[in-house]
């Protein structure tokens, strides 16, 4: 929902698709989205199980909360891309030119592979702090 609402707010309010709002904004905001949905979605199996999960189980976790999170970022980039078009996709760098199906192709594989990418990253960096230790 934050992801989307960015999305919308910022393209409405920001028209210059150069802006530090799109070009710098949008992936800090975006990845500062992702890892906290991980943490807090790791936590909130630590308080159903009422002891810290394994981190395995952890990574495990954090990579299904990375699926969903990809699957409905794409879902909603399809949508958007069939309400407004692929303007908002135009005004990128490096894609004058391009075909639409082309375009479109290549930013929904970036988003869901990217999302899954840094999805297992951020995974593996949580579940290593947040995993239950073996006593010694």
């Amino acid at each position: 929902m934050a992801a989307m609402a960015w999305v919308l707010i910022a393209r409405s309010t920001v028209a210059n698709p150069q802006s530090p709002v799109h070009t710098l904004g949008a992936p800090i905001f975006f990845n500062i989205v992702h890892f906290v949905m991980i943490y807090l979605g790791l936590r909130a199996l630590e308080r159903e199980k009422r002891e810290r999960p394994a981190f395995k189980e952890g990574l495990k976790t954090g990579v299904w909360i990375s699926f969903f999170y990809a699957l409905i970022a794409s879902v909603f980039f399809v949508a958007v891309v069939s309400i407004i078009g692929t303007r908002w996709l135009e005004s990128e760098p490096g894609v004058a030119g391009m075909p639409a199906s082309r375009l479109i192709a290549q930013a929904f594989a970036g988003l869901f592979l990217g999302a899954m990418l840094l999805g297992l990253i951020y995974s593996t960096l949580i579940s290593f702090f947040l995993a239950r230790r073996r006593p010694e």
